[in-house]
């Protein structure tokens, strides 16, 4: 199994202290906890894309050219590009120039996005935004493989014979599809033989074990090798310490804190107890072994073999930030990767 920590930039107070830190401060966090994630091993580092409050995830190809500015390994991903509301030419230009400044290690994760904020910024309806994030993923793809596109569509100005500069590194990018809630995204990764990543946070387990199913069945239904079918996972939250107890008494304010904030938004939580996220979602806190059962548990419906953790601190202290990754790098991913096979990322290119 591989390893991503993902951030999708959140900038609200802290659940435990109420302290919001400057703009730059918190973009400068993010930076440095990629910085962080790759020297304790992680296979991935992911910034997100949202075009509302509480993010600042606006620009995800700016935050991650400064990242692989400070890094040199670790694969670098976008959680997710919001392909439905972005020119995919626009998209093409900024992705294929941090292709050439990450040496290759630019791996991309697409989806429509979410949030009628952000939705209704960039003019794009609940009516559209599948058709605007299939049309534009078919174009992004065809500017990546090809030095000239003639094309036509519903939602941009046509092309002829257009040129895209500069032209990519990899050649081809691999692109994963974000699932949440819907078969439109699972439909479209399984049609191109591409990688799924199933948001996995904010439900029980079994409408993303339904959509993981649906995904290796269009997957054989378009013709492609069941073995070659790649899924990857996220989980709802990461607190792991020596024993349980240890575990569930330092999240437990945290977790808190978000049942609290969901409410002032007049949203019920789906797990209405640390207890309850523990047993039915996918948070992972616990001891180690606690930790690599459940995760084995989940790949048992899933047959996932890439997962992310939270990149971000979420109200724990830097110093308890640090001796959790280090804890999961050092007891818990081990095991897991020898115990779920995974296949391996693509190597850095050089031009």
């Amino acid at each position: 199994m591989k390893f991503l920590a993902i951030t999708l930039i959140v900038h609200g107070p802290n659940p435990i202290t109420g302290e919001l830190k400057p703009t730059t401060a918190r973009l400068r966090e993010v930076v440095d906890n990629a910085v962080l994630a790759e020297e304790l091993g992680f296979d991935g580092y992911g910034v997100g894309e949202r075009h509302e409050r509480p993010f600042i995830s606006s620009s995800p190809p700016v935050v991650l050219s400064h990242i692989a500015a400070r890094t040199s390994e670790v694969r670098l991903f976008t959680a997710v590009t919001t392909l439905s509301l972005l020119d995919p030419v626009r998209a093409f230009e900024d992705y294929s120039t941090l292709d050439h400044l990450s040496g290759g290690r630019l791996e991309l994760i697409i989806g429509k996005g979410n949030g009628a904020a952000q939705a209704q910024l960039f003019h794009v309806t609940s009516e559209d935004q599948w058709d605007r994030n299939r049309e534009s993923y078919e174009l992004f793809r065809r500017l990546w493989r090809e030095d000239k596109v003639t094309w036509s569509g519903r939602f941009r100005p046509e092309l002829r014979e257009a040129e895209t500069w500069p032209r990519p590194l990899q050649r081809p990018v691999r692109v994963w599809h974000g699932s949440a809630t819907s078969r439109e995204s699972v439909d479209l990764a399984a049609q191109y033989g591409d990688p799924l990543f199933s948001a996995n946070v904010t439900n029980p387990i079994e409408p993303y074990a339904e959509l993981i199913r649906y995904y290796r069945e269009r997957w054989e239904f378009y013709g492609h090798d069941p073995a070659e079918a790649l899924v990857g996972a996220g989980t709802a939250g990461y607190y792991g310490a020596r024993t349980s107890q240890e575990a569930v008494e330092t999240y437990r304010p945290i977790f808190d804190a978000r049942l609290a904030m969901f409410r002032r938004l007049g949203l019920e939580p789906v797990f209405p107890t640390l207890e309850d996220a523990i047993e039915r979602s996918s948070i992972l806190v616990g001891s180690p072994q606690q930790i690599i059962e459940k995760v084995h548990r989940y790949h048992e419906s899933f047959g996932h073999e890439v997962m992310h953790l939270s990149a971000d601190a979420d109200g724990l202290t830097d110093k308890q930030h640090r001796a959790t990754l280090e804890l999961f790098q050092s007891e818990i991913a081990p095991v897991l990767r020898r115990d779920i096979p995974s296949r391996p990322f693509p190597l850095p290119v050089t031009a």
